[in-house]
């Protein structure tokens, strides 16, 4: 594993998702400052996670093409020039425009730096879980950071918010090349995985991430509300609830890679979906919220247990293919277990809070069930010496 170039992009990742973290903090703005809807509201947020989940893979297949490491540095860039103009434009269609363009940077960033970070990991699981848990920092960074220039500046101060990309884009534009390839002249290993593509298994990885991914919205958007309502927890308890859950998430990240490297990525994914089941039992029989946020605790690390080790077992299986297989198990895959949400709010409004929550347990045992079909990847053959392209 080359220890500095999973640093390099793990710290990539971080400032580029920091940017998808940075807009949930900027819509209370847009409602206080612009009066937007909350169904305008609704419409950015659409802009920014559908059109970048639907595109991602198209980067992927572009990728597969030819590397493009250039993508990285300005697909960030990007991403952060579109948050920035957002808050300068007091139209609706030019905000919902610069958004879609975030997002697009977005998209254009991830596929290439998946690719990228696993040149650099090697076969480490561990390797592409530090990746993965950069995204998972970034992403709670982007409010953290964002809420105190909102408050002073307003939506204006957006414009602040580019010069975290702005320093990343110049190390990486000078440091990615030598610290991914190695000095100039000398032999290069390829790390990457060799074989034939094998489309079955990775439609059946696709699905069990699908699976796990509306687990995931369901929870990140309707636990704080549970504690509120259900559990008589004042909003300061709900919130610490959500943060619970991805903190514990990120060190469900690390944790996945160390047992997929240790017992292999299908044991990592299938304890991490079988600790889940009772840990979310545990949650909604909880008579009150302090034993429930120790049960939170424990859902929100099994759940993230399988997150990092799907992106590196879709590239194994589909070694000819790595840009479209990061682009699918990180963007495409993810996201669009958001369109479920609606879902899970009208079964909650037509019968409880806590019966949608009792229903969803049934989604784990589902993504457990549909692991079991999973066979592991055919071993690559060992790294040979050879000319990397950028």
């Amino acid at each position: 594993m080359n220890k500095r170039g999973v640093a390099m992009m793990s710290s990539a990742h971080m400032v580029d998702d920091l940017y998808q973290g940075v807009l949930p903090a900027m819509l209370p703005f847009f409602v206080s400052e612009r009066h937007y809807s909350y169904a305008a509201v609704a419409g950015l947020t659409l802009a920014a996670t559908m059109l970048s989940s639907i595109v991602q893979p198209a980067f992927g297949v572009w990728t597969d093409h030819k590397p493009r490491r250039w993508l990285v540095p300005s697909g960030m860039l990007v991403a952060a020039l579109g948050v920035a103009a957002a808050g300068l434009f007091s139209s609706y269609a030019a905000t919902w425009l610069m958004v879609a363009v975030s997002g697009l940077g977005i998209a254009a960033f991830h596929p290439s730096a998946a690719s990228a970070a696993r040149r650099a990991a090697g076969d480490s699981n561990r390797g592409m879980s530090i990746f993965a848990l950069g995204g998972n920092v970034g992403f709670a960074l982007g409010s953290l950071l964002a809420t105190p220039v909102l408050l002073a500046f307003g939506l204006r101060g957006t414009a602040l918010l580019v010069l975290p990309a702005v320093v990343m884009v110049v190390i990486l534009i000078k440091k990615m090349g030598p610290v991914l390839d190695g000095p100039a002249g000398a032999p290069r290993f390829s790390s990457m995985p060799q074989g034939k593509d094998n489309w079955p298994e990775f439609l059946k990885l696709t699905s069990v991430v699908l699976v796990r991914s509306i687990v995931f919205f369901g929870l990140s958007s309707f636990l704080a509300l549970y504690f509120i309502h259900n559990l008589g927890a004042t909003e300061v308890i709900g919130g610490a609830a959500l943060t619970i859950f991805l903190a514990s998430g990120a060190c469900g990240t690390l944790l996945g890679g160390w047992l997929a490297d240790r017992f292999g990525p299908l044991i990592s994914i299938r304890y991490g979906f079988a600790v889940c089941i009772p840990a979310m039992v545990g949650l909604v029989l909880a008579p009150e919220w302090h034993i429930a946020l120790v049960l939170v605790a424990v859902t929100g690390i099994s759940i993230f247990v399988p997150f990092s080790v799907f992106v590196i077992l879709g590239q194994n299986y589909l070694p000819n293919r790595i840009g479209t297989a990061s682009g699918v198990t990180v963007g495409l895959a993810v996201t669009v277990g958001g369109l479920f949400n609606p879902v899970l709010g009208a079964i909650a409004d037509a019968t409880s809070l806590h019966t949608m929550l009792v229903m969803l347990i049934a989604l784990p045992v589902l993504a457990l069930f549909l692991s079991l079909f999973l066979r592991a990847p055919a071993a690559s053959p060992p790294s040979i010496a050879v000319p990397t392209a950028h």
